[in-house]
């Protein structure tokens, strides 16, 4: 990435440009500490910023989990937040105290929970993105599949050979779930908010519509572009919602504090650190109640899939020596019925086409809704200028244009978007015409013509995270016999190997379970059922008394650089900074 950390930028934007204290590749030893000499951690508007890094006190480290995708737009109070979750926060939260224990259903169909009188033990629940499953599938070699890398975190999380068998208090993960059922909700909610739905109608918000499951996308537009902010989906992303619905549904049907619940998220961004700690993203949000001045995150910690490898060895643990069989210790029943059904379902997630892509399938899920509402039509399908630019056009039976959707991935394509969406600038001289993005030839209309764009930060999707095993990693060499220094060629064929597990085929048992789903509900859209998906989001409102909207999407903010002008005092930032440190940790 272009963008690089600086000393002298800690106090606010970490901006483009500026000499990087933490080179990307090669980072230096760290040499011994001097006892002479104490830190001196500097504010903002002290004197002596300048010169720290002459009179002998080390300048302050950026460590590389905080080089976002974002182009390095992050303020120092970001960085602290993201630089706290890692492997490590995970065990030194398994081994603070024992976990609480979830019992029944007893026969009225009710659950208890014991442990609830001592304030250090909490429930732990691991949520795991099928990217992250693709990444170390690959990592394993052997034809790993998605699957039986899944099983291997289940073993990992949640068995006895796994965390459980080590540590102070021997604890590992009540529940380990699948963000593809949470996936399966957002997609339905996006083609609602773009399409509408027989109830309601599409989202009033200008077009075309962005996906907002990006982080490191919607950061950047916060801090760089704020007039596409109109145009991002409100609704949730999978990690967030699958977070907001477990703090929201455990805390109600076990009358469990949302403090007492710590959920970790496996992800193959590091930008999903900094999902995790927005302010809109806690459980303020979902109550309303915003008098305490801080909340409680829905997602409390993110680690990747690098990560993962490093929380196994920390255990004594080599993760690829974990058995890649199922599981045979009986699972917790989640408190509810219709939600456990939903939570854990009987099949896997269906993902029919590679045409999907590897990030989550928002558009192809709208495309398909469109030909859905639309017999006889199809889907013509046009590259663009490089291989992460492509449009959609779907053509109705009459062979009319009747939808028209496009994909950006990557920073590059990203700012050809948001500069062909920026707004006219009007012209300061008297009768001049407007400037800017919204000059065009005679009879073309300004901005973009497409209804919906799914943009992503990494070339190549999600299974390109940069949190995710690359080929050059030194494990990824040893294990799979790759050159030291490999070149294009290498990473690309890796990145297919990547691509290949997430796709992988599913089981004839799997296939017979998805066949009879799909028979049983007629409103099937590329395996998914809007109706079913529907139907179990009304539930989640009637357990928690919540609205729906406050439970499912968010909201952004324009994010605006203070240098140079007039802030907070120095114990004002520091009280802000503590409190965010704070909550749900």
């Amino acid at each position: 990435m272009s963008a690089i950390l600086s000393a002298d930028d800690l106090n606010d934007f970490i901006s483009p440009g500026v000499a990087c204290i933490k080179p990307v590749e090669t980072l230096p030893s760290t040499p011994p500490p001097d006892t002479s000499l104490e830190t001196e951690v500097i504010l903002d508007g002290q004197p002596g910023a300048a010169s720290s890094a002459t009179n002998g006190n080390a300048p302050a480290q950026i460590s590389l989990t905080d080089c976002l995708a974002c182009s390095g737009c992050v303020t120092s109070a970001e960085a602290v937040l993201v630089g706290l979750q890692s492997h490590s926060e995970v065990l030194n939260t398994l081994d603070f105290g024992p976990s609480l224990r979830i019992v029944g259903p007893d026969d009225k169909g009710q659950f208890r929970v014991d442990g609830l009188e001592d304030e250090s033990r909490k429930l732990f629940v691991a949520s795991v993105s099928p990217q992250v499953r693709a990444n170390l599938a690959a990592a394993a070699g052997r034809g790993t599949t998605e699957k039986e890398a899944g099983y291997m975190l289940q073993r990992l999380l949640s068995g006895p050979e796994g965390l459980a068998a080590g540590g102070k208090w021997n604890n590992g993960f009540t529940w380990v779930l699948d963000t593809n059922v949470s996936r399966e909700a957002c997609l339905v909610l996006g083609a609602d908010e773009v399409l509408g739905t027989d109830e309601a109608p599409p989202s009033s918000d200008p077009k075309p519509t962005l996906t907002s499951s990006c982080p490191g996308w919607v950061c950047y537009a916060e801090k760089t572009h704020p007039h596409v902010l109109p145009h991002i989906s409100k609704v949730k992303s999978p990690q967030a919602l699958i977070g907001t619905l477990l703090k929201t549904t455990l805390s109600r049907n076990l009358g469990i504090p949302p403090s007492r619940i710590w959920h970790l998220a496996i992800m193959p961004c590091f930008d999903k650190k900094l999902e995790a700690s927005r302010e809109e993203l806690m459980d303020t949000a979902w109550t309303g109640d915003k008098s305490t001045g801080r909340g409680i995150r829905d997602v409390d910690c993110v680690i990747t899939s690098k990560e993962i490898l490093m929380l196994a060895e920390s255990r004594g643990l080599n993760f690829f020596d974990l058995a890649r069989t199922k599981p045979m210790v009986s699972r917790t029943p989640y408190p509810d019925v219709q939600l456990d059904r939903f939570l854990f379902p009987p099949r896997p997630a269906h993902r029919s086409s590679q045409d999907a892509g590897t990030s989550g399938g928002n558009l192809y899920f709208i495309l398909q809704s469109v030909v859905a509402r639309n017999p006889g039509s199809k889907i013509n399908i046009a590259r663009g200028r490089n291989a992460d630019v492509t449009e959609y056009t779907v053509i109705s039976s009459a062979g009319e244009p009747i939808f028209k959707a496009a994909r950006f991935y990557g920073f590059r394509n990203i700012q050809n978007l948001v500069r062909r969406l920026k707004p006219p600038r009007p012209s300061r001289m008297p009768g001049g015409k407007p400037f800017g993005s919204a000059r065009r030839p005679a009879g073309k209309p300004s901005g973009l013509e497409y209804a919906y764009v799914e943009v992503m930060a990494c070339p190549g999707g999600c299974t390109n995270g940069g949190g995710q095993i690359k080929v050059d990693d030194p494990i990824n060499i040893e294990r799979n016999g790759l050159a030291e220094k490999p070149g294009p060629l290498e990473q690309k064929q890796w990145l297919a190997e990547v691509d290949e597990a997430y796709f992988s085929e599913e089981d004839s048992e799997g296939d017979a379970i998805t066949s009879a789903c799909e028979a049983s509900r007629p409103d099937v859209v590329d395996g998914i059922s809007p109706s079913y998906i529907r139907g179990t989001l009304t539930q989640w409102s009637r357990i928690t008394g919540i609205d729906l909207k406050r439970l499912t999407l968010t909201s952004y903010r324009e994010v605006i650089s203070d240098v140079g002008k007039d802030k907070t005092t120095d114990t004002e930032r520091v009280v802000q900074l503590a409190g965010k440190i704070g909550g749900g940790w």
